[in-house]
């Protein structure tokens, strides 16, 4: 039986015909013939020992693991994934072999490819230990705010100082001698300005310097991977030109928690046949000819999804808020709003003209004070009992990472008497076992709150927003809501999207695969939480929130972080005044359940070359990134206060302790 030898790393698998007519006109060793026929079955006779097919497996395994880990299609080099088929022949006592049986067949060209570009939007888990259930477990309580040094506060007052000092300076002579720039500021023809010259200051003079980090243009999926297209400008980031060329990165800065931003799989399918099927659009309000039978087959599954009966569902997230406030509420009511509730609940309370009180960021003892205050002293002048009385505040903040105390919110509309409004624009799908929001989370029966509202876009996939409640309030704002009446109808594909990733987190749709998806959110938020905390930045938020704000302080290192990271190649959002308090910006990090392990080491580390770079690691420890040591102490009475030490982890002890601390008390 002639010897085949197998190399993955030879240009060509097949023997030479000399070799084969040379093999043939020797005589067969009949010893060699008997005790090979065992052998033969692992590779005929071949004379490699068992280390060296040891080394042959291992090196194929490698090969598939570099295929798998490559996030971008467009480097598969169809020269280094070429693997040989491996097949299992049986030792008949012929000189001719059976028809062989494959062990091992590698991908095509096209097949590696696609399990590239499937990796690049959604990432593999690297293992089962890899996962967490979000629920809340004991005494809920506000998470405690780290503050920096003085220092860092005293020089960040300074930056914007001089920012500002310099802007006027600048506009001063800028005014005199090249008008041209300053034209659309001044009157003209008697007409005036549309652009206020004092509102403007801060855009042209602060926010141009840092115009790079914002808006970038993208392309493809914004999944685990996210596209960028490469510009530059040459007046000051006035404009941008397209250089043309591409940038692929690691996507922090989109609200994909669960994944769902996929051009291939169960939804993607569902939506391209929704297109063939209904088309592109309804090109009419609901009210008129845009209620289809997928948007009531929607309505009626978010209802049952987050324990309402009954729901409506928007084509816009910021519409749902803006448009359903005046719906409710009105002159000689009152609405009770958090501090750092989103500008869409803002904007929607000014536009109700109800009076409009608000409280503390999370502050329950505050909201009860405001409370008591406001019904005991009714309507102002008048003194009449308010008509209805309304909190609204937020499932989770996007720019804090922390969750409403709804227990605590619960107890106080039952004394009060007041309804509660939910905006679970960042919660639902976010947080909960089975991915349901607050209510979910805190195992809390939806019934208790009046009117829960959401987003269709983050945990999704899709876009548009949606109210559930009782169903005379339903019926009540179909009749009255603006965006019911006049706005466009959610699309067929949109629609489809949103029923097909509902039906897969319910587990009706690909079952598992939804829990999978929740659970890797949770560990991913809290793997990278603690591990941040443990480097030694000031990290807000509560423990769960797939939210992580790291604080920077100054202006200008709010470019600088973003551009150090745009070298390592990954995508974060900075945020800044006056989407947050002056002195307060932050990098925003929004995890994912696409990212695995090997992703959040990853930004692990960039995040500890520069924050050694920047100085920005000045957390004292109260908040959280204790040392092993430290924990036994923690929780025993003693008579001196205990002392805290600043974390300063080394990162191959993060990461070497992350997996296993990720899944208890986060310290």
């Amino acid at each position: 039986m002639p010897t085949r030898s197998i190399n993955p790393f030879a240009t060509s698998t097949s023997p030479s015909s000399t070799a084969m007519n040379e093999k043939k006109d020797q005589p067969r060793r009949s010893s060699f013939a008997k005790g090979n026929k065992f052998t033969s079955l692992f590779g005929g006779g071949s004379p490699r020992t068992r280390s060296e097919a040891a080394a042959l497996q291992a090196a194929i395994v490698a090969q598939q693991q570099a295929l798998l880990n490559s996030p971008s299609p467009q480097q598969i080099n169809t020269a280094t994934i070429s693997l040989p088929t491996i097949n299992l022949t049986t030792a008949t006592g012929e000189k001719m072999p059976s028809e062989p049986k494959t062990l091992f067949q590698p991908p095509s060209p096209e097949e590696a490819r696609r399990i590239a570009k499937a990796s690049a939007q959604f990432g593999p888990l690297g293992s089962q230990s890899h996962r967490y259930t979000s629920r809340f477990t004991g005494e809920f309580a506000d998470p405690i705010e780290d503050e920096p040094p003085y220092y860092f506060l005293i020089t960040t007052y300074i930056s914007y100082l001089i920012l500002i000092v310099f802007g006027h300076v600048r506009d001063f002579f800028g005014k005199r001698f090249r008008k041209a720039h300053y034209s659309h500021l001044a009157e003209k023809d008697g007409y005036a300005p549309l652009n206020s010259d004092f509102d403007n200051f801060y855009t042209r003079r602060l926010k141009m310097r840092l115009n790079d980090c914002f808006a970038r243009p993208i392309m493809g999926v914004p999944g685990r991977y996210i596209t960028l297209l490469d510009r530059k400008s040459d007046d000051g980031n006035n404009t941008f030109k397209l250089l043309g060329s591409t940038t692929e990165t690691l996507n922090m800065s989109s609200y994909n928690y669960l994944g769902f931003a996929q051009s291939e799989g169960p939804c993607a399918d569902a939506a391209e046949a929704t297109v063939k099927k209904h088309g592109i659009t309804y090109t009419s309000p609901r009210s008129d000819a845009g209620t289809s039978e997928l948007s009531l087959e929607v309505e009626d599954l978010v209802a049952k999804f987050v324990g309402k009966p009954a729901s409506m569902v928007f084509s816009m997230g910021f519409v749902t808020n803006a448009t359903t406030f005046p719906s409710l509420v009105g002159k000689g009511c009152l609405l009770i709003s958090d501090e750092l509730n989103h500008s869409s609940i803002r904007f929607g309370a000014r536009l109700s003209g109800a009076m409009i009180e608000m409280f503390k960021h999370n502050d329950m003892r505050a909201l009860e004070r405001k409370l008591r205050e406001v019904i005991s002293q009714g309507q102002p002048r008048t003194h009449r009992p308010w008509k209805k009385i309304l909190v609204a505040v937020e499932g989770l903040y996007s720019m804090e990472g922390t969750m409403c105390d709804l227990p605590a919110l619960i107890a106080l509309k039952k004394k009060y008497k007041f309804h509660l409004y939910v905006d679970e624009a960042h919660s639902v799908g976010a947080l909960g076992p089975r991915g349901r929001g607050v209510c979910d989370y805190f195992n809390i029966d939806p019934s208790e709150v009046d009117i829960l509202m959401g987003t269709l876009t983050k945990s999704f996939g899709a876009n548009g927003g949606y109210i559930a409640a009782d169903k005379h309030i339903i019926d009540k704002l179909r009749a009255q809501n603006a965006a019911m009446l006049f706005a466009e109808s959610p699309s067929p594909p949109v629609l489809m999207q949103i029923a097909s990733s509902l039906r897969i987190i319910s587990g009706e749709l690909v079952p598992g695969q939804g829990e999978e998806r929740l659970q890797r959110l949770a560990f991913n938020s809290r793997y990278l939480r603690l591990g941040l905390k443990r480097l030694g930045f000031i990290i807000y938020g509560h423990d769960d929130s797939p939210i992580i704000p790291l604080m920077l302080y100054h202006p200008a290192k709010m470019p600088a972080f973003s551009h150090e990271m745009l070298k390592r190649k990954i995508s974060v959002v900075v945020v800044g005044y006056p989407a947050t308090p002056l002195v307060s910006s932050r990098a925003r990090f929004c995890v994912s359940a696409a990212h695995n392990k090997d992703d959040l080491d990853r930004m692990l580390a960039a995040c500890d070359e520069i924050g050694d770079l920047l100085q920005l690691k000045f957390s004292s420890g109260v908040a959280g990134g204790a040392e092993p040591e430290e924990w036994a102490s923690q929780g025993k009475e003693t008579s001196e206060k205990a002392i805290v030490k600043a974390p300063r982890w080394r990162l191959t002890d993060v990461i070497k302790r992350g997996v296993e601390d990720t899944k208890v008390q986060l310290r």
